[in-house]
């Protein structure tokens, strides 16, 4: 933790000397192999910063496993983004995505040159892999528990959920999971944020504090979309429905402003889509839970709610990836039945007990993120895949949500108003002076974007400057510490 708000301080301080805009964000956590951003200001900004921040995992992530996903066929995904015509993106979703390539451009992390496409092609590749006839192996399942079904436990008749998101298996992807929180200085906005990939802005899984919403695939559904039908891309719909302060004007934030953002989208999804969402208790269930089905052919979109006669018992609802209210299909598969098999009788479920029987009835061999929200309980949790193990057998990061969307500069801005620390040249090649600073015994530090430690000096051998000829091109930060002080900047070795 203590790199982490060390990492924290260096790009809040001395950014406007090197880059033409503030770098809005800070890399607050990364642990157990999940890094956590927190981003700031307009979509433009927010996305600035985090192409900044995590440039060259963007690249990655782009060139190692979105393209080769699309293959041959990745030219004419680019065409579809450009021209609109089967894909519609939403504008500020654009200006966001032109802030990471030009947060990516300003810190040098951007060498395969990639561009605002390809930022897009990543957040909407579900929906371009069907009307390319792409297919992209999916699973996912989540179980959502509130009212009498958890009334009794640790979570006294409030709501919960547990996802699974099940991928195929792939060592970029692993090497990638990040959670970006977003604060939002545009008026119609609150805080939300998603759990995925680098480079994601969008909302394969996401969250705020009110409700959360997760994509699965449908997979019993095999029509393609069609074309000229300017589809929104799920993700970004589900992004519009949570990062809203209120989408549907009723006064309250609950999945009922998804259900709006969906009922939008009137010629429905690319693909077969299921959309789980999980709020805060009420009288009302369908303010609570709700599963929705989604596909380009009619019917478009078919709502399941506690009320609808599926085999779980209680205050439940369940979604793996096949069609159940969809036409009254029923279609239960191996999953599902696992859940009606071990969920009893649909009480007594608690934070754990909700956890564990998706733990070990839902998950499936590609497990790549486990995560499990309590919007009540201020309550979020997630696991990954690492150490050679699936996300469900591996510990998870557990986090307080009023932590997770706790205003991001309050403790940098009283902590340190102002740097005295002052480097040159900048951009350096060999030699890097210092400037500025205060008589006194000091610790010199130098740090790469990743916060660790790559150099440490004493003030009693720095007169000539700190060699910094071992180091490869790119960013870092220096950081001076001393009696009641600390100091840092930013610079660049050419």
């Amino acid at each position: 933790m203590k790199a982490i708000l060390l990492f924290s301080l260096l790009f809040f301080l001395g950014l406007g000397k090197v880059f033409a805009q503030q770098v809005n964000g800070i890399i607050y956590q990364d642990t157990l192999g999940i890094k956590v951003i927190k981003v700031w200001g307009s979509h433009q900004q927010r996305g600035f910063a985090l192409g900044s921040l995590t440039g060259l995992d963007i690249t990655d992530m782009i060139v190692n496993y979105i393209k080769p996903q699309f293959g041959s066929a990745y030219t004419v995904a680019r065409t579809k983004v450009i021209q609109g015509i089967d894909i519609a993106i939403p504008q500020e979703y654009k200006d966001e995505a032109q802030g990471v390539i030009d947060g990516m451009i300003a810190s040098g992390t951007n060498p395969n040159n990639l561009d605002q496409t390809d930022i897009l092609i990543g957040n909407c590749m579900l929906d371009l892999g069907n009307l390319l006839s792409k297919s992209f192996e999916q699973g996912c399942s989540t179980l959502m528990s509130w009212g009498d079904a958890t009334t009794g436990t640790d979570l006294d008749g409030k709501s919960v959920a547990s996802r699974h998101m099940d991928w195929t298996y792939s060592s970029v992807l692993i090497n990638h999971n990040v959670i970006v929180v977003h604060f939002p200085s545009e008026p119609n906005e609150s805080k939300w944020l998603l759990a995925g990939y680098d480079g994601m802005i969008s909302a394969l899984s996401g969250l705020n504090q009110d409700f959360g919403a997760f994509q699965q695939v449908l997979a019993d559904f095999y029509g393609a979309g069609l074309h000229n039908k300017q589809y929104v891309p799920v993700w970004m719909a589900i992004r519009k429905a949570l990062e809203s302060s209120d989408y549907n004007n009723d006064g309250a934030r609950n999945v009922q402003d998804l259900h709006t953002v969906l009922e939008e989208s009137t010629n429905g999804f690319a693909d077969g889509f299921i959309i789980t969402s999980l709020g805060r208790t009420s009288p009302v269930d369908s303010l609570v839970a709700m599963v929705a089905e989604l596909t380009p052919a009619a019917p478009v979109r078919t709502y399941r709610y506690n009320n609808y006669d599926d085999n779980i018992p209680g205050d439940n609802l369940y979604a793996s990836n096949y069609q159940i209210a969809r036409n009254n299909v029923h279609n239960y598969d191996t999953r599902y039945n696992a859940i009606v098999a071990n969920i009893g009788n649909g009480t007594m479920i608690s934070l754990d007990s909700n956890w564990t029987i998706m733990r070990d009835h839902s998950h499936q061999s590609n497990n790549m993120q486990f995560m499990q929200y309590s919007p009540e309980m201020d309550f979020f949790r997630m696991s990954v895949w690492r150490n050679g193990q699936q996300a469900y057998k591996n510990e998870p990061m557990v986090w307080n949500l009023n932590d997770l969307f706790g205003d991001p500069t309050v403790s940098i801005k009283d902590d340190l108003a102002n740097s005295r620390l002052r480097v040159y040249p900048n951009p350096a090649n060999a030699l890097l002076k210092i400037s500025g600073i205060l008589p006194g015994e000091y610790h010199f530090e130098v740090y790469d974007p990743s916060a660790r430690l790559l150099i440490s000096r004493n003030s009693q051998n720095i007169e000539a400057g700190i060699d910094i000829s071992s180091l490869l091109p790119g960013v870092y930060f220096l950081r001076l510490i001393g009696m009641d002080v600390t100091y840092a900047e930013r610079f660049i070795k050419k």
